[in-house]
């Protein structure tokens, strides 16, 4: 039996959770953990390698700062931009990140690094296109589907010209090589088709086409094959291209529970390579132990609840498919990161979102952050809330404008009836549908219908239309029953707005 001091807690978190603002503040709040950890952890793997390099151990610490303070600007405004600008210009952003998908191949535009022409460089600025290009695709993805949203939509519908786009990207990543950010696409496109309602059945057979041109891109490419066949076997080359790995696994196991200390990691002094970027999760567990990788563990894990959690309550479409597929997008990458860290994944050079070092990738991440938390002010009962005046501490120091509520638009070819506005009337076989015509009049308050007099045109049944659902019966009938009637007004009687 629990007793009542067993259901306090419960009660008290059961009645944070009901409130209308909780998810944004759950948002927010998992962006700035997420993004302060990532600083400091930052700032200790990447000392050691700054000072043999640099002579200064802040170098890739004041690189990543500042990246993350753009990254904070660009996140508050994603969270005030309108959810009608922002579909708007889904498709021209999508189609800009293709030309600069394919200006950066070009030698003297796009610079290679670590053997990926995938950036471009302006001074101390690095960009790299692939990670905008996640998010474009993103949004545009959910504008599309959305706006082809239905019950029962065909199959063309939700695959042209979505897929076909994203084998275009695609093939374009795959030319700089980049494997990694190539996935991270995949997951996008995945999470689009099923949250959109893609069949079964299709969905795992791209499932199987995507798994089968994954595993063979591993195997084309020298290093890529390496990694994998190190993974497979992982003490045939332990000082080769299984270095990497095993030292990530040696600096894990040198955390125990509890962990060296921050920024006592002895895998950092050039024993771990990239310890400050694909291998930051390392790091994480050796200097802060088992149970600060089960803190970064845990974060993910909320940001999944609370990412599903706006989907399932927000009533706009376009925003239920992108805060899902952002939320699908985040954590698969990083829990893929994570699990090539501690050995059950071959390494493909996902990054930790958030907390390994990489300036566009911060940025880019907190913008959908930011999107996401856009979505949590726009459920239904936060709208209700904030436009009562319960803004709340953050919004009022912020500043942040009240959302619009959600107006669902007008489906086409649906007759409605008082009383009966949810229900379609399908034509007879082999008649025609009503004319647009003959349905309008009787929302507009100067035609005949609008002024009470009952005198619009009435066709017969079987002269090209299909009467009311009265059909067959006698007029006499008809009649009859429009004075028994709950309603007996004239002018209302079998009107189909």
């Amino acid at each position: 039996m629990t007793t009542s001091g067993e259901r306090a807690p419960r009660t008290r978190i059961g009645a944070w959770l009901a409130r209308p603002l909780t998810s944004f503040h759950l948002v927010v709040t998992i962006a700035m953990l997420l993004t302060v950890l990532g600083l400091v952890m930052v700032l200790s793997s990447s000392s050691v390698e700054s000072v043999a390099r640099d002579g200064s151990a802040y170098g890739k610490f004041v690189s990543q700062l500042i990246f993350a303070s753009v990254g904070l600007v660009i996140f508050y405004c994603a969270l005030i931009i309108p959810v009608r600008l922002l579909r708007k210009w889904a498709l021209p952003a999508f189609g800009m990140t293709i030309v600069m998908l394919v200006l950066v191949l070009i030698p003297g535009i796009g610079t290679e690094s670590q053997g990926t022409r995938g950036w471009f460089v302006i001074g101390p600025i690095s960009l790299q296109p692939s990670e905008l290009a996640k998010i474009a695709f993103a949004v545009w993805g959910a504008h599309l589907l959305a706006t082809r949203r239905r019950e029962n939509p065909p199959l063309r519908e939700m695959l042209i010209p979505l897929v076909p786009a994203a084998l275009v990207v695609f093939f374009l990543i795959v030319l700089q090589p980049d494997l990694g950010t190539t996935i991270s696409l995949a997951i996008i496109l995945l999470a689009l088709l099923w949250f959109a309602g893609l069949p079964l059945k299709i969905f795992l057979s791209l499932l199987v086409a995507g798994t089968a041109a994954a595993m063979t891109l591993a195997l084309t490419a020298g290093y890529r094959s390496a990694r994998v066949q190190s993974f497979l076997n992982p003490g045939d080359d332990a000082q080769g291209a299984g270095y990497q790995a095993r030292q990530a696994k040696y600096a894990l196991a040198d955390g125990s529970l509890f962990g060296e200390g921050l920024g006592q990691s002895r895998a950092k002094w050039s024993y771990l390579p990239n310890a400050h970027n694909d291998f930051i999760f390392a790091i994480i567990g050796e200097e802060l132990g088992f149970i600060g990788a089960g803190a970064v563990i845990g974060l993910f894990a909320l940001f999944v609840y609370t990412g599903l959690r706006i989907a399932r309550r927000s009533a706009d479409p376009f925003l239920q498919l992108l805060t899902a597929t952002a939320t699908a997008w985040i954590t698969g990458q990083a829990f893929i990161n994570i699990g090539y860290v501690v050995g059950v994944l071959p390494v493909t050079g996902l990054q930790l979102p958030l907390v390994s070092a990489g300036g566009t990738s911060t940025a880019t991440t907190l913008l959908m952050f930011g999107l996401v938390a856009n979505a949590a002010r726009h459920e239904p009962e936060a709208v209700s809330a904030l436009h009562s005046g319960q803004d709340g501490r953050v919004a009022r120091l912020l500043k942040l404008p009240r959302p619009a509520a959600y107006i669902p638009p007008r489906k086409r070819g649906a007759a409605v009836v008082r009383g009966q506005e949810n229900r379609k009337i399908q034509p007879a076989r082999g008649e025609r549908a009503p004319a647009r015509a003959e349905r309008v009049g009787a929302g507009n308050p100067h035609s005949a219908q609008g002024r009470g007099h009952d005198t619009a045109r009435r066709v017969p049944p079987g002269r090209g239309r299909r009467a009311d659902d009265n059909e067959g019966r006698s007029p006499m009938t008809e009649r009859g029953r429009a004075t028994r009637s709950r309603d007996p007004r004239p002018g209302e009687r079998g009107i189909r707005r």
